[in-house]
């Protein structure tokens, strides 16, 4: 667990992470251009699925406002895969079995359910602008209003 409480206008954490692709997205992958990093508990879930289609069928109206969008999650990369397919989602979802992102962006955090507590992922966005500033966070975000929150966002940054 981490005690790492980011805000708008700190510097981007750094980030190394696998791709389902099987690339490896680093930080210099993503300099010049904005950027929405999503984390999200655990893929095929319905939730999850719920947040991760909607970006799907917003995926060109997103492009469009020029924000390139990576979703991560503690699962293998074998399950983010199958996850991918199963629904064509088309954008980059990423591995972050070790936590080391989570921990960095304080995401990896001390969840509870039916009175039992255990660390996971919290529902979190951050919008990061070209020069790698975080401009919008988003914590516990409700995966139906995500792609509105992120949409109204990047029209003030325009």
């Amino acid at each position: 667990m981490t005690d790492t409480v980011l805000k708008p206008g700190d510097l981007a954490p750094s980030v190394s992470l696998s791709l389902a692709d099987g690339r490896v997205l680093q930080n210099a992958d993503l300099a010049g251009q904005p950027y929405l990093l999503y984390f999200y508990p655990k893929a095929d879930t319905p939730g999850c699925t719920t947040q991760a289609c909607a970006i799907r069928d917003s995926k060109d109206s997103l492009a469009a406002l020029g924000v390139t969008i990576i979703g991560v999650s503690p699962d293998p990369i074998t399950k983010i895969q199958k996850f991918d397919t199963k629904y064509t989602l088309g954008f980059p979802l990423a591995s972050d079995e070790d936590h080391a992102v989570a921990e960095a962006y304080g995401t990896w955090v001390e969840k509870s359910m039916y009175g039992r507590k255990y660390m996971g992922m919290e529902r979190s966005s951050f919008l990061v602008d070209r020069a790698g500033v975080i401009r919008f966070i988003w914590r516990k975000v409700k995966p139906a209003d995500h792609v509105r929150l992120v949409t109204e966002a990047l029209a003030q940054l325009s």
